[in-house]
């Protein structure tokens, strides 16, 4: 049982290296956009006024104060939300990347994407200070993103690949066979994102209670 495991986890390896090495060039492009997003993020954050710094550090302390206080997250209104956004951004995606002119919106998706996680990330360091920061935001961006960036770098690079091989192959019979596996790539993606949600609900709010009673 354990060799025939082992040889499952293997090959899974394998068709993963070959995937990426054979859309090397697409995923080149889709970390580089998701890149330049975590940039203008970052970069955004630091160039606003003294009234919206005051508004988001007001924000992210009244989180903070609210769970230091012992009030629990709700983690039923958590989930939902996580994963409708989720579903969301998948559907949009997959439709989006199965028309001819998709594919500016699906890199704007992605560097969207970015440069939300680089404002998170430099709002949070920028309120609580480098050390607490830094602490903050791992316990609740890393876990869930671990998950939600490669699926959306992979569902980037699905929705470019269907748009080469509709333009390389104009045939019915074609299309129809890569809308349907962009479709169950999507599913696929779509399933580890729920896996995301559910760290996002119940690891990473566990860790983030923990974290700020030691801030």
């Amino acid at each position: 049982m354990r060799e025939i495991h082992k040889r499952r986890k293997r090959n899974f390896r394998e068709v993963l290296l070959n995937h990426i090495l054979d859309n090397l060039k697409f995923y080149i492009i889709v970390v580089i956009i998701l890149i330049i997003g975590i940039v203008a993020g970052i970069l955004f954050i630091n160039n606003i006024n003294s009234e919206q710094i005051t508004e988001i550090q007001g924000y992210i302390n009244g989180f903070v104060n609210t769970l230091k206080e012992g009030n629990a997250i709700d983690k039923t209104a958590l989930l939902k939300k996580s994963l409708g956004d989720n579903l969301i951004l998948i559907v949009t995606m997959w439709f989006i990347g199965s028309t001819v002119i998709g594919i500016p919106i699906i890199l704007g998706i992605v560097l969207f994407r970015g440069f939300c996680l680089g404002y998170t990330v430099s709002a949070i360091i920028g309120t609580m200070g480098v050390q607490n920061g830094i602490l903050l935001t791992l316990s609740a961006v890393l876990l869930q993103n671990l998950i939600f960036i490669p699926v959306i770098l992979c569902m980037a690079v699905s929705c470019i690949k269907l748009y080469k091989s509709i333009m390389k192959d104009k045939r019915r019979e074609n299309i129809k066979i890569e809308i349907i596996r962009h479709t169950i790539i999507s599913i696929i993606l779509f399933l580890a994102l729920i896996v995301s949600s559910l760290i996002e609900t119940y690891i990473s709010s566990e860790i983030i209670m923990l974290t700020v009673k030691i801030l």
